[in-house]
């Protein structure tokens, strides 16, 4: 008999919710994460076809829609890689949809599910919080709703998602994650009056 996985946040959870109104901080662990290696547009296309969800025709932005495999991302992080990010259970099935897809174009799909969780961050305070440890410039007109950038915070290396005019998604490494929540309670100190 196999336990059921921990969160990489699972301590912190009362430490975290103690950050509002400052921040609202929600984990959400264990999502379907595959690496996409391609850059052939016509089996870029067909693999946005086979999710229901087009590929980012931009590069630092995301698409996020519904299709056969429910609500899911797609990321661009580089000239020809991205990222799909869907419920939690599902990466046999999208790897494998993605595979047919993508034909005899030179590539690859990696799942990637275990190397990150994903910390989504809410609030007035939210874009100040996070320039205390990040060098991305943040203000709405330059990193307005849909841009994501593999970036440092903390000097922890991780995936930022602008998701809403004061959300944001972090994806970051469950063995950083602890970090990041040490620091976030820190950088919030001044907020939470």
């Amino acid at each position: 008999m196999t336990a059921d996985p921990t969160s990489p946040l699972a301590a912190w959870t009362d430490r975290l919710a103690a950050l509002a109104p400052a921040l609202t901080v929600a984990e959400r662990p264990f999502r379907a994460q595959l690496t996409v290696r391609v850059s052939d547009p016509s089996a870029i296309e067909a693999m946005g076809s086979a999710l229901g969800v087009a590929f980012p025709p931009v590069p630092c932005t995301f698409t996020s829609g519904s299709g056969p495999f429910g609500d899911l991302e797609v990321l661009w992080l580089g000239p020809d890689e991205f990222l799909v990010v869907a419920s939690p259970g599902l990466q046999v099935p999208i790897e494998d949809a993605l595979r047919a897809a993508r034909g005899s174009a030179r590539g690859s799909v990696v799942d990637t599910s275990a190397q990150r969780t994903t910390v989504v961050l809410e609030g007035a305070h939210v874009r100040d919080v996070l320039a205390h440890g990040c060098s991305v410039d943040l203000h709405p007109s330059s990193a307005p709703v849909g841009t994501c950038v593999q970036t440092l915070l903390a000097r922890t290396g991780i995936i930022l998602q602008v998701t809403g005019e004061d959300r944001f998604a972090v994806l970051v490494r469950s063995s950083f994650a602890g970090y990041l929540a040490a620091w976030l309670s820190d950088a919030c100190m001044e907020y939470r009056t």
